[in-house]
C-alpha cells in the first residue's frame, strides 16, 4: 500500500514541478516524519530557494527573508510548540485580528485551519525557505530553553539588601540558593530588565517550567523559561536578597532588594512572593528614582491641560485628585507638581504605600501596618506637623477620605489618588463612600484622569492607510484625520524599539471642579450629568485627548483603542 502523500508532495504533483513517480518512494520513506522535503532536496530534485520562489509566484505569497527578523520580537507564544514542529510554520506578525505566518506550502490548509482555531486569529501565509524556518524555530528554542550555565560569566555587580533586622532564614535551602549559578542567573535577570528598561520583573512557575517576563512599556514580554525544578532555588534567592523567610512558602510576603551597579548608581526592587499550585511566583517593581523625570512639560498635557494643572496645584488649600488604573503614571503626575511646588518655605509631607520616588526636601512616610501606621493615622500625624502640602498615595475608605477633605479645608492643598475609569465616576466613588455631597464640593478643586499610552518609534513608525468609516467610528471629527498624517506602529520594529514603540506619554482628562458641577453634585447628580457638564465646558475625555496625541503623530489609533476602551 502506498503512503498517503503529504500536503506539499501532492502540491508539487500539481503544479508538475516534480514527476508523482519521483515523490510517492520519498513519502513512503519519510511517512511519519518532517523529512519528505529535505529528501526532496538532497535528490536535488527541486532546490529549497527555487521552491520558494515558484510556491511565492503561483499563489500570491509574499516572500520573506527570516534571517532579517529580530526573534525578541516574533509572536511566538501564540502557537503551541508542537503545532510549529508538525506542521514546520512561524508566526511572526501579529495586526489586529490578522496572524502573519511563516511557512513553506501555503496551499497547508490543515495547518492554516488548525493555528486559526487555536488562535482565533485569521491566518495569512507567508512564504519562506525551509532551512530558514527551520533555523529561526532552533534560534527560538536555544534562546527560551537558555540553562544556567549560559549565564556563568562574571557580572560587575553587587546586591544589597535594605539594613533591616532580617527575619528567620531557615537553612532549608540556602545553600542552593547560594549556589554560583544561582546568584549569577539571578543577577542577570535584574540587570538585563535594568537593561530593557523594564518596569516589573515576572517569574513565574507553572508545571514543567519556570517563566520569567518583562513588562516594557506597560506590556508583559517573554524573556526566558527554565526547568521547574529551579523554580525553589531562584526564589530562595531572591527572598535571602530581600531579607524574606525562605522556609515560609504558604503565604505572601514583602522585601525590597538594592541593586549596585556602581558607586553612585544604584536600583531598588520592591519584591513581593506569592503562594501557587506549582510554586512562588515572584514579582518585582524596579523603582529608580534618579530615573523619573519630573519636569510636567513633558508628561503629555496639552497647554491648556498643563495651565489648570499648575494654576489649581499652585492654591494655598484645597483638593487635587489624580485617577487611574494601577502603573498609569499617577505617582510621577503627583511628584512632578510636588517638584514645581518644593522649596524651602513650604512644609510638604506624604505618606505611600510603599515610597516609590525619593524627593529631597519633603518629608516622606511608608504606610507599616504592623505598627498600626495606616493612611488615616498618618495623615492624623501630618495634622499636628504644622504641613503646608500633604499627599497621601490613595484614598482607600471613608475615613481616610473624611479626614483628607476636612485637611483640604482647613487651610492645607491635599494631593491624592483614587482607582476610577475617569474623572466624573471619581465624584460618584467619593460620594459612594459615604462623603457627603457638601464636602466633596466644597473640598475637590481638581479631578486628573489618565492613562499611558507608548509612543510611536521616531526612527520607524509607518504612514497608516485608514479607511475613512474607521476613522469616524473612532471618533475624529468631519475632516479631522484627513488633514493630518496618522502614524502606525511598525511591528517589526528597529534596534531603537520594541514592536515600534519607544516610551510613554500620558493621555488626560482635566476636570476642575467648577460651579456648575458643584452644584450638580449637591442636588444629587449622577456620574452622565457630571460627564455632559463636564463636556459642555469643553474638557476632552480622555479619549479625545488619545485623539489628539494619534493627530499629533504621537501615537496610534490602535494603542489609543487599547488604553481608552473600557
Amino acid at each position: 500500500m502506498n503512503a498517503p502523500l503529504p500536503p506539499i508532495a501532492k502540491t508539487l504533483a500539481n503544479l508538475d514541478l516534480i514527476p508523482i513517480e519521483d515523490l510517492t518512494p520519498i513519502a513512503r520513506d519519510t511517512q511519519g516524519t518532517n523529512e519528505f522535503l529535505h529528501r526532496v532536496f538532497q535528490q536535488e530534485l527541486i532546490s529549497s530557494e527555487a521552491l520558494s520562489k515558484e510556491l511565492s509566484s503561483r499563489f500570491g505569497s509574499p516572500l520573506i527573508d527570516l534571517s532579517a527578523l529580530n526573534v525578541d520580537l516574533i509572536p511566538k507564544d501564540l502557537i503551541e510548540p508542537k503545532i510549529v514542529e508538525r506542521h514546520l510554520v512561524l508566526p511572526i506578525y501579529k495586526h489586529g485580528k490578522n496572524l502573519f505566518v511563516a511557512m513553506l506550502d501555503p496551499t497547508n490548509k490543515s495547518a492554516m485551519d488548525e493555528i486559526k482555531f487555536y488562535t482565533g486569529l485569521q491566518v495569512i501565509p507567508v512564504q519562506a525557505e525551509l532551512y530558514a524556518i527551520e533555523a529561526l524555530i532552533q534560534k527560538i528554542e536555544e534562546e527560551d530553553n537558555a540553562t544556567l550555565d549560559d549565564f556563568l560569566g562574571d557580572d560587575d555587580i553587587e546586591l544589597e539588601a535594605d539594613d533591616e533586622t532580617p527575619q528567620n532564614t531557615n537553612a532549608g535551602g540556602e545553600d542552593e540558593a547560594n549556589e554560583a549559578p544561582i546568584v549569577k542567573y539571578v543577577n542577570k535577570i535584574l540587570v538585563d530588565a535594568i537593561n530593557r528598561g523594564a518596569s516589573d520583573i515576572h517569574m513565574e512557575p507553572f508545571e514543567k517550567e519556570l517563566r520569567f517576563r518583562f513588562r516594557v512599556d506597560g506590556i508583559l514580554h517573554k524573556i526566558a523559561t527554565q526547568p521547574i525544578s529551579f523554580a525553589s532555588r531562584i526564589a530562595a534567592r531572591i527572598k535571602i536578597l530581600a531579607k524574606l523567610d525562605i522556609a515560609e512558602r504558604r503565604a505572601p510576603q514583602d522585601g525590597r532588594v538594592k541593586l549596585k551597579v556602581s558607586k553612585n548608581k544604584a536600583y531598588d526592587f520592591r519584591v513581593n512572593t506569592l503562594p501557587t499550585v506549582h510554586g512562588e511566583k515572584v514579582v518585582m517593581r524596579i523603582l529608580d528614582s534618579s530615573a523619573a523625570n519630573l519636569d510636567l512639560s513633558i508628561l503629555g498635557f496639552d497647554e491648556q491641560q498643563l495651565e489648570t494643572y499648575v494654576k489649581t496645584a499652585s492654591r494655598p488649600y484645597g483638593m487635587v485628585l489624580i485617577t487611574g488604573p494601577t502603573g498609569s503614571g499617577k505617582t510621577v503626575t503627583l511628584y512632578s507638581a510636588l517638584n514645581m511646588l518644593n522649596d524651602p518655605t513650604k512644609n510638604i509631607s506624604t505618606v505611600e504605600d510603599p515610597v516609590e520616588i525619593q524627593l529631597p526636601g519633603i518629608n516622606q512616610v511608608n504606610i507599616n501596618e504592623k505598627a498600626n501606621l495606616t493612611f488615616a493615622e498618618a495623615l492624623k500625624a501630618f495634622l499636628r506637623q504644622d504641613p503646608d502640602i500633604i499627599m497621601l498615595g490613595e484614598i482607600r475608605d471613608l475615613e481616610t477620605a473624611e479626614i483628607a477633605i476636612k485637611a483640604s479645608q482647613t487651610g492645607h492643598m491635599v494631593f491624592s489618588t483614587l482607582h476610577t475609569n475617569d474623572a466624573p465616576s471619581t465624584l460618584t466613588r467619593l460620594l459612594n463612600m459615604g462623603v457627603p455631597a457638601f464636602n466633596v464640593a466644597s473640598a475637590v478643586e481638581l479631578i486628573l484622569a489618565q492613562r499611558l499610552a507608548r509612543k510611536l518609534c521616531v526612527s520607524c513608525k509607518e504612514v497608516a492607510e485608514l479607511p475613512k468609516k474607521v476613522l469616524n467610528e473612532a471618533g475624529f471629527k468631519a475632516g479631522e484625520a484627513e488633514a493630518a498624517t496618522i502614524y502606525q506602529a511598525n511591528q517589526k520594529g528597529c534596534p531603537h524599539c520594541t514592536n515600534g514603540y519607544k516610551g510613554r506619554v500620558g493621555i488626560f482628562q482635566v476636570m476642575p471642579i467648577s460651579e456648575k458641577i458643584k452644584s450638580l453634585i449637591m442636588n444629587g447628580c449622577t456620574e452622565e450629568d457630571i460627564e455632559k457638564q463636564a463636556s459642555e465646558e469643553g474638557i476632552n475625555d480622555l479619549r479625545r485627548s488619545g485623539l489628539d496625541k494619534v493627530l499629533l503623530g504621537v501615537t496610534s489609533l490602535e494603542e489609543i483603542e487599547r488604553v481608552t476602551n473600557v
